[in-house]
């Protein structure tokens, strides 16, 4: 037996810093502030509620001096700190199936682990929960989770589902009339604030000017070289709209911010910032369909600039509000602008509609095709991807490809799957370029 030591194993390397632009840094800085402000709560006595980000009615929460807290950017932000596997498997063990979203159970799992929120205080309980249904089921069944934990009041604004590609009269006039029967009255009763429709006014007028810019930084992509990424770069930048900020004048000046910063890069000349730096050479323009991963969430994108590909982009970015399109909060018509909001995002659109949207992208950014990211537990996602990709790839004669992760279990994401997927994409991109360059 050899008496010789044994060599010490090298350290591990500390893991490199994620570079990020100045608006990255804002946006992460009002987002601590905002769960400051949530932790606070019960020492300043401020009232909260729990909605969710699709259809999310914040002008009017804001109207009631209410704190607002998103069960889903709580998962979100679990998953990017690598605590959410943790979570669902807690979940799991109370009997929720493996099946059932991730979101749901990783919300569930920190509630039973003291409910700590990203700033490492606790959250506290909710006095209202909000639901303006758009069409995700699992919505539902999550709040009966929460209402049977927290026995608190419950406001159920049901969204009629967009199935004809249509919103109709009818369906405002059913919107509007529980915003006026059902949802104020509750919200005027829990907080003990006079409902005042000026101040909704006023709101509404502020989201307008933020989605607005929020509009002119995401149609920038369509520059060549696209100054931002639509998809990993999109999560930062959709944060304060899509959450508890938008109405407000830090939403204002956090996204006239943001489109100077990206302004500045088309001047340039220059692509998105990774967190690794600025991208090189973009190779490739993609559309992409379906959330991200959260829990490998900078290895993710890291395939993406590794190989030059940008997301020019994303549906995911439009999941809080399809404001592309046209659609702006209107304070001349406060109620019915509420209910048009709810019934125009994208988890409540059609099939067909989905389809219409993801292949303007990819004509009208120029892109080389379209990417799905399949997750495992989101039914309001992945159903139907399969039909999206044949009738997208038949309209607009790009390749589509899937990959397959999951939203915050670090269990269903296999590095080495999407790599070899992504790689035999951009094969599948750079023949068909072949082709074309071949017949012309």
């Amino acid at each position: 037996m050899s008496t010789q030591p044994l060599a010490a194993k090298p350290a591990k390397a500390p893991a490199k810093e994620a570079v990020k632009d100045a608006s990255m840094l804002k946006q992460k800085e009002m987002m601590a502030a905002h769960y400051d402000r949530l932790s606070a709560s019960p020492e300043t006595g401020e009232k909260v509620v729990c909605t969710f980000v699709p259809g999310n009615l914040n002008e009017l929460i804001m109207c009631f001096d209410l704190a607002n807290n998103l069960p889903e950017v709580n998962a979100i932000q679990s998953g990017l700190r690598r605590q959410s596997g943790a979570y669902v498997m807690e979940a799991e063990k109370a009997g929720h199936s493996e099946d059932v979203c991730t979101y749901v159970k990783s919300d569930v799992g920190m509630i039973a682990k003291g409910n700590i929120g990203p700033n490492g205080k606790k959250l506290p309980d909710p006095d209202l929960l909000l639901l303006s249904y758009t069409g995700c089921f699992t919505f539902m069944k999550w709040f009966e989770l929460l209402r049977e934990r927290y026995s608190c009041e419950t406001i159920m604004l049901h969204t009629p589902y967009v199935a004809d590609g249509k919103i109709t009269q009818n369906m405002v006039d059913y919107m509007v009339r529980q915003l006026k029967e059902e949802v104020i009255p509750t919200l005027e009763r829990v907080s003990g604030v006079k409902f005042d429709i000026d101040r909704l006014r006023e709101y509404l007028k502020q989201s307008a000017k933020a989605e607005d810019d929020l509009v002119k930084v995401l149609q920038s992509a369509m520059n060549k070289p696209s100054p931002i990424d639509g998809y990993f770069g999109g999560i930062y930048y959709i944060g304060p709209i899509f959450g508890a900020f938008r109405g407000t004048q830090d939403a204002i000046d956090y996204y006239r911010f943001l489109l100077e910063e990206v302004e500045e890069r088309v001047a340039k000349g220059l692509g998105p910032v990774t967190p690794d730096g600025d991208m090189g050479e973009e190779k490739y323009r993609l559309v992409v369909e379906g959330p991200p991963n959260y829990t490998s969430f900078r290895q993710f994108w890291k395939m993406f600039y590794d190989e030059g590909a940008v997301v020019v982009a994303s549906s995911y970015s439009k999941v809080g509000g399809v404001y592309d399109f046209g659609f702006r909060h209107d304070p001349e018509r406060p109620l019915e602008t509420l209910a048009e909001y709810c019934l125009g995002v994208y988890t409540n659109r059609s099939l067909p509609m989905r389809v219409d949207m993801l292949a303007s992208y990819i004509e009208d950014y120029e892109a080389d095709g379209l990417l799905i990211n399949s997750i495992k537990s989101c039914n309001s996602f992945s159903a139907g991807q399969l039909l999206i990709m044949r009738e997208v790839e038949k309209r607009t004669g790009k390749p589509a490809a899937f990959v397959e992760t999951d939203l915050v279990d670090p269990r269903y994401f296999s590095a080495a799957n999407v790599k070899n997927r992504l790689e035999s994409y951009f094969q599948m991109v750079d023949q068909k370029r072949a082709g074309v360059r071949s017949a012309a």
